[in-house]
Parts: C-alpha cells; sequence; structure tokens
C-alpha cells in the first residue's frame, strides 16, 4: 500500500504497514485522500535529524486526524482531536526515510501505564539519517520511504534546505499534491472525500515565505534569465506533448545522424541528392518528401548519415551549396517522428502508426508515376530492403555510371523545354486562329451594314420620285382644265414606263 507526496523538491513514495499498524495506516490514508496535506510545508527541518509536515497551520501546533473531522451524526466519531494510534515494538526508526506520527502523551484515569498513552494527530515527520533509535517509544512509525530516499534524492534536499533560528526552511518545501496508489481500508462511517482538489486557505497564503521556484542567487544576466524562460518553456511543451500521447516522453531528442535540406529545386530526385551527399559517408536513407496528391516535389528533403561525423562533415561543407541552380540550406533534423513511430509501433504490438497522422510511413511516387514509389527514410524498412540499399551503398560508383545518370538528367530536362516550347507555340497559334475568325465576321458584319444602307437609300429615292410625278400630274390637269380620258391614259402609261425604268436601273447599281 503506497502514497506519492509531490513536493517541491519532488517525489516522495511511502510505503506503508498496514498489518503492523493498521489504525496510523488508516488515518493516514483517509487524511491523504480527503486532500488534507496538501499545500502543507515542511514547518521543521533539523539537518541530519528529521522533516516535519501535516500542519494546515504551519506552525507545528495544529492538525487533527480523520475521525474528529467526521459529521456528527457518524457513528466512528472522535470528540477529541487526537487518536491513540497502534504501537508495535518491531517497527522502530533504525533506517532514513522512516515515516512516524509525531506524538505526545497523555495520562488517562486507570491507565496502567504510569507515563500515559500515545496520542496523534495529523502531523508525521521523515527521518533524515539511519539509526535513530531514541525515537523509539516515543512516536509511532508507520511506513517507509522506497522513493527519494537515494543519494541526491529528495531527503537529501530537504535536509539541505536553509533555515532560520526556528528550523523552518527560507524557501518553502511544501506538499504540492498527494495521490493515494492503493487503499485497502473500509472509509469510516460518513467520510465523503471531494470531488476536486481544495483551494490554498488564507492562513496557508500568509505563511508563505520564498516562492519554491524564487532563486536565493546573485542577481543573473539578462541572457541567462532569457535562456532559462526558454528552457521551461520548452520543457513544458515537451511535457505537454507526452501527455496528449504525441512524444514517447519528454526528454526525447532528434537523431544527430539525420540532415534537413530545404530550398531545393523541384527537378530535384532522391537519387540526385544520394549522389552528392555519399562522398561523406556512408547513406542509409535519402528522400524528397512530394506531395500526396500531385506527387509533385515539396522542395525539402532528409538524409539519414550511418554515423554522426558523417552527418556533421555533410552540415559544414554543404551549407548554401548551388545543386540544380538553386542554392540549399542545410541543417539538423529537429524531427522526432522516426523514434515516435518506432514507439508507438512497440506500444500497438508491431502495428505501424497511424497513416497521415504521425507523418511516417507514407509512399511517395517518382515523377508522378504511382507504379515507381520508394518508401520514405521514416519508415521502418524490411531486412532484404535495408541488406540491398546497404550493399548497393558499399558497391564503387562507376563513372559510366555517373554519366549515364547525368545524360538521364539533361534527357529530362530538354524533354521539359521541349514540352514548354510546343505549349507556347500551340497557344500562339490557337490566338492567332481566334484573331482571323475575328476579323471575318467583323468584314462580314461591315459588309452587311453597308448594303443594308445603301438599300434604305434606294427606297427613299423612289418615295421621292413618286411624290414629284403626282405634283407633275396635279399641276397639269390643272392648267389644261378638263383633259380626255385618253390623254389621262397616255400619261399613266407613261409614268409606269419611268417607274419601271427607275427599278431596273436601282437594280443594276446594286
Amino acid at each position: 500500500m503506497s502514497v506519492l507526496l509531490e513536493t517541491s523538491v519532488g517525489d516522495i513514495v511511502i510505503d506503508l504497514h498496514t498489518e503492523a499498524a493498521p489504525r496510523s495506516c488508516t488515518n493516514f490514508l483517509k487524511l491523504c485522500s480527503k486532500h488534507f496535506y496538501k499545500l502543507n510545508a515542511f514547518f521543521r527541518v533539523q539537518k541530519d535529524f528529521l522533516a516535519q509536515t501535516g500542519d494546515p497551520t504551519n506552525t507545528g501546533k495544529s492538525g487533527a486526524s480523520i475521525w474528529s473531522q467526521l459529521p456528527s451524526t457518524s457513528r466512528d466519531r472522535l470528540d477529541s482531536s487526537l487518536f491513540q494510534p497502534d504501537t508495535d515494538e518491531t517497527l522502530k526508526h533504525t533506517s532514513k526515510g522512516t515515516v512516524s506520527f509525531a506524538c505526545i502523551r497523555s495520562q488517562q484515569e486507570h491507565a496502567e501505564d504510569e507515563e500515559g498513552v500515545l496520542l496523534a494527530g495529523s502531523q508525521f515527520f521523515i527521518t533524515l539519517k539511519d539509526d535513530i533509535e531514541y525515537l523509539d517509544g516515543k512516536h509511532v512509525p508507520f511506513g517507509t520511504v522506497v522513493e527519494g530516499q537515494e543519494a541526491g534524492g529528495t531527503l537529501d534536499k530537504i535536509n539541505a534546505a536553509f533555515t532560520d533560528d526556528q528550523k523552518r526552511p527560507l524557501k518553502d518545501i511544501r506538499i504540492r499534491h498527494v495521490v493515494v496508489l492503493e487503499d485497502p481500508f473500509p472509509d469510516p462511517d460518513g467520510f465523503s472525500p471531494p470531488s476536486r482538489s481544495p483551494s490554498p486557505t488564507p492562513s496557508q497564503l500568509h505563511a508563505l515565505r520564498l516562492a519554491d521556484d524564487e532563486d536565493l542567487s546573485e542577481e543573473r544576466d539578462e541572457t541567462e534569465k532569457e535562456q532559462q524562460r526558454r528552457d521551461a518553456d520548452t520543457n513544458a511543451a515537451a511535457l505537454t506533448l507526452e501527455m496528449v500521447g504525441d512524444l514517447p516522453f519528454a526528454e526525447i531528442r532528434p537523431p544527430e545522424n539525420i540532415l534537413f535540406v530545404c530550398k531545393l529545386n523541384p527537378v530535384t530526385r532522391s537519387d540526385d541528392l544520394e549522389l552528392i551527399f555519399s562522398r561523406f559517408g556512408r547513406i542509409m536513407s535519402c528522400e524528397v518528401i512530394k506531395d500526396k496528391k500531385t506527387g509533385d516535389s515539396l522542395q525539402y528533403a532528409f538524409i539519414e548519415f550511418d554515423k554522426k561525423d558523417d552527418a556533421e562533415r555533410a552540415y559544414f561543407k554543404m551549407q548554401n551549396v548551388l545543386v540544380d541552380d538553386r542554392r540549399i540550406w542545410v541543417d539538423f533534423s529537429q524531427s522526432v517522428s522516426r523514434l515516435h513511430g518506432d514507439w508507438v509501433k512497440k506500444r500497438n504490438g508491431g502495428r505501424e502508426a497511424p497513416r497521415g497522422h504521425y507523418k511516417w510511413g507514407d509512399q511517395s511516387s517518382r515523377n508522378g508515376s504511382h507504379a515507381a514509389s520508394r518508401t520514405s527514410s521514416y519508415r521502418p524498412r524490411d531486412q532484404r530492403e535495408e541488406r540491398d540499399r546497404r550493399d548497393r551503398n558499399q558497391r564503387p560508383r562507376s563513372p559510366r555510371r555517373e554519366e549515364s545518370r547525368e545524360r538521364d538528367r539533361k534527357r529530362s530536362r530538354r524533354q521539359d523545354d521541349d514540352d514548354d516550347r510546343r505549349y507556347r507555340r500551340s497557344a500562339e497559334q490557337s490566338r492567332s486562329t481566334r484573331d482571323d475568325r475575328d476579323s471575318r465576321h467583323g468584314h462580314a458584319r461591315s459588309r452587311r451594314e453597308h448594303t443594308s444602307g445603301r438599300s434604305e437609300r434606294s427606297e427613299r429615292e423612289r418615295d421621292r420620285d413618286r411624290r414629284r410625278d403626282d405634283d407633275r400630274d396635279r399641276d397639269r390637269e390643272r392648267a389644261s382644265g378638263s383633259g380626255s380620258r385618253r390623254d389621262r391614259s397616255d400619261d399613266k402609261d407613261r409614268r409606269r414606263h419611268d417607274e419601271r425604268s427607275r427599278h431596273a436601273s436601282d437594280s443594276r447599281r446594286d
């Protein structure tokens, strides 16, 4: 049965003697479940002797057992704030890290023992030295520290604290949180643990001295303060990622043999980078990262070397080097996805991490072709593939092979240039065809407009001539008075003949 005390200087794990001291262990466990010890300070620390806590007022004059804090209707309630703990002669203060209740002797009536009985409340202490036998019979041990008592551990940090005349540490050492790992005892009648951890009381805030994170050393410069602040932010972010499951542990660091290369030319392939960087040492993997949907290069890559020294030499030599008409940028990779992928695979019983979530294990196509795909360097390889790659890296590179690769690279570039020229030529042809079509439509439209305007003019002329003839006939009839019918018919025939001739001339002119 164990309890974890999270203090401001480290954690303390206490194993309880539940069989030898069941009543004392019940009191301690129920007080821990009630968060009674939260924010309690170690108000008394005697070097190489003991460290005492358990008083909410931090004065050493208060504290009550769990039975005195039960409601008045409880059958297990005690009127006194103290209780009578178990006494077992086998439990002694012989080793460092012994946990005991701080007891007082009270003389009771009809007691056989003249010295009185031992009474305890909530205060307890932890011994900071071995063989403190004169505490036996005066106080009641009920547990032993099993984590934090090692050299340089939490107990040694408490023992090295600076104290005042009353043996209280100048810099507060407090219990931040209490976790009950296992409780075998039933709850007393009427006991109800709180649903949340309580807030600090005004007396606890008033008793605060120097904060546990306050530095007592001399004033530091601004550079050290800024570096400490950044380290604290980094550690807090790493701890958050560990809690949500994105990191296996907060202290994980990226591998030092993997380089990150960016600002690449889109035409640069993985084989090209592997050929260029292979002169620095054996390359385990080299991969240009590509878009999953289009297969286009994202212009950055990861190169994994077999040794850390090879990666360092490549980092210093290849910085700002011209590759495919682009000056590349080389840095050490800050990604831990590979290590995290291996951890997830072990945790999942050999299954790989979910695709796309941790961004490892995906496959990228080469030159947009899904048929010829190679595995990403952030995915475990099988033994045969790894052996083939190792053999290929160990083979001496022949000049003929390098010349063939250079010819292939030039051929691909020429093909891209030809494609661009064909595209521009086809665009120009389509543009000229569209212009010719628009010009033809414009000529036809102008011709139609000209013809329609001329026909309108001829119609107006005919109307004007017809009105002129009518006016001439009326004038002639007035001058002659009354003419014969034959003369009128002759005039009509002549006018009809003149009108036909005008129509014929107009049609010929059109």
